[in-house]
Order: structure tokens, then C-alpha cells, then sequence
């Protein structure tokens, strides 16, 4: 008859088979510390659920998976944190490589410049959209242009145009400052005259002039041109330009803009593959952590998972058959208790990982760090300052 099963009970027979090969997933059934440890387990949990005194109705194939859950249990639980703890250096990574074991420095820029770079193409600042270059002819009389028509659908194969700025206005003040005709009035020449300098030559005037006086007539030559002369400006409605004042001549009109696909696709990583980059939790690559790297303090945590998933497995056979017939009676199994220990068993070692990770996150680090410094400093304080003498 096969190992384990007698009297068509099954029953644990003191040993099992070899590991690799037996376990469900094979996760782990290339690392030979994982092959045994798993091994040494299952005779460990045996035992400490009865096993020689009462008969333990598990085979090794039954050990061998629950330890081989409770390593991939615990390194989700890992995992996990390191996702939430990372997550805005994650976002945008690729997806073909193991991130897991690799230290991460938690400044979040990576996500930060992405934002940044958003605002930068609104600002025109920056980002990572194309500002694009356009012009129309501008004619005598005609206020009124359909940039989209004239433009867009010509241009740009019909796609939407955003325009972002347009070419239309005076020169710029200081680029007539030394005009004399700008002065309002008062020439150059006279200005130079009241400062002594109208004798020296052009070049000597420019570096003798006081900047103050730059300044004041430039704002004189803005004022006077907003005063005397109709005001350069536009409105722009769904891409329908109207410029002020009325055109007294031909001439070409400049604009900057962005197509709106463009932008749309912008807030999207790109890459050859829709699936190249860590969009969100479900594809952000940690992969299980290999089985030889967890140091003691995992693997005592994962042996007492491993117990309570043995257990619960344990329960939920002796469940089945409530009662067990003797010579002279029945024997009533404990299926059911099993089954609640071990589930109160996980949840309490689920927390307890997760409140080690949870302290272990930047912020409890540098929270713990600032009370050791404030403590430090109190305790210093309380230290007589030395006496020298002499």
C-alpha cells in the first residue's frame, strides 16, 4: 500500500518524499536551503501537532505546500510594503526586471518631474509636448481668421489645434528708445543736452546715460502709445482670431501651439509596449523573494505560518469525519478547534509583519529619529558645563 495511507486513512508515516518536484508551484524547488528546510518542516510540524502519539492525518505533499505558501505569503507581505513604500519611484518603471532586493531611495522625483513636466507645457516652460510653430497671412481690412480652417486642417491633417500664443503687438518700447521721434515730443538730443552729454559720442552716451532714464522713457513711449494709439490686441474663441486694430496693410501673423492629441498622449509613459512600464500595484515588478536571501528572523515567522496553515489544514481533514468509531465507542475529533486556532494564529502573525513593516516605512524612521535627537539634546543639557582654573 502507498506510504501513508493505511486502512484507507491517511496518515502521516514519519518522513516524506524528496521535495523538489512535489510541491504545488515549484517556486522555491530550485533553492536547496528551501528543498531542506521544507523537508525538516514537515517532520517539525508533525510533531508538534502530536505525530508520534496521535496519528496526523497529512501526508508530506500536504507539508510541503503549506510551506511553500507560507514562503510565498510572507514575501507578498513584503512586497507589499515595498510597493506602498515606493510607489512614486515605482510608477513608470520597467516591467522586464526584478526590482525586488534592490534598495530604493525614497525621494518620489521621479513622479514629481513627471507632474512638473505637465505644468511645464502649460507654463511653456518645459514638459514633454512639441510646441509647434504656425503663421497666416494677415490681410488689409480683415480682422476676423479661422486659425483651425487655415491652418489645422491644412497643416496638421484636420487634428485640434491649442493655441498657446500669438504674435501680435508693437515693438517692444525699449527697442525705440533711441528714436527721437518716440519722446513724445522731446527728443533724445535734448535729454543728452540737460545731461551734459550730447558732446560725446554715441557709444559714450549709451554707457553714461543713467539706467533710470531708460527705464523712464520707456514707460513714457508704452503710456504714449496706449494714449495716442489704438491698442494692439485679439480675442481667441475656439480657434477664431480677431485682432485689434483693423489691418491698414498685408502682413504675416506668427502663433505658437500645441495639437491636443499630442497633449492627451502626454500623461502616458510611452513606450513600444502597452504593458513596458509599471502603470499601477497590479504590474509593478516584484517578483517572490528568493528563499536563501530571507534572514532568521523571516523564516521563524514563516515556520510558525507554515504551523497554522498545517494545522488548519489538519482541521479542516478531521472535519470531515466529526466522529472516529473504536472498539466499545467513537472518538470525537477537534477539526473544528484546529481550524479556529489557526485561523486566529494567521491573522495575529499577519499583523504583527505588518506592524514591523509599517515601522520600518521613512517617515517612522525619521518620526524616531527627531525623539532620539530631542532626547539626546535633553539629556545634554542636564550636563555640567567644565570649570577651568587658572
Amino acid at each position: 500500500m502507498p506510504i501513508g495511507i493505511d486502512n484507507d486513512r491517511v496518515r502521516w508515516p514519519g518522513s516524506g518524499s524528496v521535495v523538489s518536484g512535489s510541491t504545488p508551484f515549484g517556486f522555491y524547488d530550485a533553492d536547496s536551503s528551501f528543498t531542506l528546510d521544507c523537508y525538516n518542516a514537515a517532520k517539525w510540524a508533525a510533531t508538534r501537532l502530536g505525530y508520534p502519539i496521535v496519528d496526523i492525518e497529512l501526508i508530506d505533499v500536504n507539508f510541503y505546500a503549506c510551506f511553500e505558501e507560507s514562503v510565498a505569503e510572507y514575501g507578498a507581505q513584503v512586497n507589499q510594503f515595498n510597493i506602498k513604500n515606493n510607489y512614486l519611484n515605482l510608477i513608470g518603471q520597467s516591467t522586464s526586471q526584478n526590482v525586488g532586493g534592490k534598495p530604493i531611495i525614497d525621494t518620489g522625483l521621479n513622479y514629481i518631474i513627471k507632474i512638473a513636466g505637465g505644468y511645464g507645457t502649460e507654463a511653456l516652460v518645459g514638459g514633454s509636448v512639441d510646441l509647434k510653430k504656425g503663421h497666416i497671412d494677415v490681410l488689409t481690412s480683415q480682422q476676423t481668421y479661422d486659425l483651425q480652417s487655415l491652418w489645422g486642417n491644412v497643416s496638421e491633417s484636420y487634428n485640434r489645434l491649442e493655441i498657446k500664443k500669438i504674435y501680435h503687438g508693437p515693438s517692444p518700447a525699449f527697442a525705440r528708445i533711441y528714436d527721437p521721434f518716440s519722446m513724445t515730443g522731446m527728443s533724445y538730443s535734448n535729454v543728452l543736452n540737460e545731461m551734459g552729454f550730447a558732446g560725446y559720442s554715441p557709444a559714450t552716451q549709451f554707457l553714461m546715460t543713467p539706467i533710470f532714464e531708460d527705464l523712464l522713457r520707456g514707460q513714457a513711449i508704452e503710456f504714449n502709445d496706449m494714449v495716442r494709439k489704438s491698442g494692439y490686441s485679439f480675442e481667441l474663441i475656439n480657434n477664431k482670431l480677431k485682432i485689434f486694430p483693423i489691418p491698414t496693410r498685408n502682413f504675416t501673423l506668427y502663433f505658437e501651439y500645441y495639437l491636443e492629441k499630442d497633449k492627451a498622449n502626454s500623461v502616458f509613459i510611452s513606450g513600444s509596449n502597452p504593458y513596458s512600464s509599471s502603470s499601477d500595484y497590479s504590474n509593478i515588478p516584484y517578483q517572490n523573494i528568493p528563499y536563501f536571501s530571507i534572514n532568521s528572523v523571516g523564516k521563524q515567522w514563516i515556520k510558525k505560518y507554515f504551523l497554522a496553515l498545517c494545522k488548519e489544514l489538519l482541521g479542516a481533514v478531521r472535519q470531515k469525519y466529526s466522529t472516529v468509531p473504536i472498539p466499545g465507542g467513537e472518538v470525537t475529533l477537534d477539526g473544528a478547534e484546529l481550524r479556529s486556532e489557526a485561523i486566529s494564529e494567521k491573522e495575529a502573525l499577519v499583523t504583527q509583519l505588518r506592524e514591523m513593516l509599517e515601522a520600518m516605512t521613512l517617515d517612522k524612521q525619521l518620526e524616531s529619529n527627531a525623539n532620539k535627537v530631542e532626547k539626546t539634546m535633553t539629556t545634554l543639557k542636564s550636563v555640567p558645563n567644565l570649570i577651568y582654573i587658572g
